[in-house]
């Protein structure tokens, strides 16, 4: 594989989800990650003049897989070959190839590999693809955040987050939602003597006061402030065990208990 590194670029969609969109400097291709909406993206590629080869999804939610029926018939209609990946473990109509954490993703359009990773939680059969340092992990990790659990179980869920937290601290993380404003008021509740957290939230208020993106995140950040990767910190758990009014055994029951009270939060 060559070292030239794809372009990445949010295809805003709905109220606040992120499409993204990969482009390789020496052609027209793109691939897109979790076109919910068919009509930004169709709107992108002819505004850029792109050739649209291949789709990752990530999970089966319809705001990440709407877009892919009128995405393959457009194609059609050009004559392009489409490839849709997508998780095994989901019953998505649309797509040609299933992966799971033992597959790697060839897109030879935009000069990339991509491992794919097993993120059991928001949905048991949530995946993420990694390439060159750019994480595309779906609803399971938000900046300052993480995916409700619609399937999975907190154990499931934590063990997913801890996969992440253990990637290079460089990695980019490409989520799926402008959540991080909400998320950072939740996080200094649970953690408010987070001096990185308070920077932190300092700044993603004036991104979002001029209209900007928080996102990409990356690793090292997150493991700062974020406190579903922080259930091992004492002010986390004390504010846990503080909401459900109980001892909390383990690092497990501290995430549970914070994923509920964001639930409610």
């Amino acid at each position: 594989m060559s070292q030239n590194s794809f372009t990445v670029t949010a295809i805003p969609a709905f109220s606040d989800n992120y499409i993204w969109a990969l482009t390789q400097s020496t052609s027209d291709n793109l691939v897109l990650v979790d076109p919910g909406d068919a009509k930004v993206c169709i709107d992108y590629i002819e505004q850029h003049n792109k050739v649209l080869t291949d789709i990752l999804i990530t999970h089966h939610h319809s705001d990440h897989i709407g877009g892919l029926a009128d995405l393959r018939r457009y194609c059609q209609q050009k004559s392009w070959p489409l490839c849709v990946y997508f998780p095994k473990n989901n019953d998505i109509k649309e797509g040609d190839v299933g992966v799971d954490e033992q597959s790697e993703v060839n897109l030879s359009a935009i000069d990339a590999t991509f491992n794919v990773i097993d993120l059991p939680g928001h949905t048991l059969g949530h995946v993420a693809y990694i390439s060159q340092d750019k994480l595309f992990c779906g609803d399971t990790l938000f900046s300052g955040g993480c995916g409700r659990l619609f399937e999975g179980t907190p154990a499931q869920m934590h063990h997913s987050l801890g996969k992440l937290a253990a990637l290079a601290e460089q990695t980019q993380v490409y989520c799926a939602h402008e959540y991080t404003q909400a998320n950072l008021h939740f996080a200094l509740t649970v953690e408010p003597s987070n001096v990185d957290l308070l920077n932190y939230y300092n700044q993603v208020e004036q991104l979002r006061a001029q209209n900007k993106a928080t996102i990409p995140s990356s690793i090292a950040l997150e493991k700062k402030i974020n406190p579903f990767l922080r259930s091992d910190q004492t002010e986390v758990a004390e504010s846990a065990a503080l909401y459900v009014n109980n001892a909390l055994a383990n690092e497990v029951e501290v995430f549970a208990a914070i994923r509920q009270w964001k639930d409610n939060f």
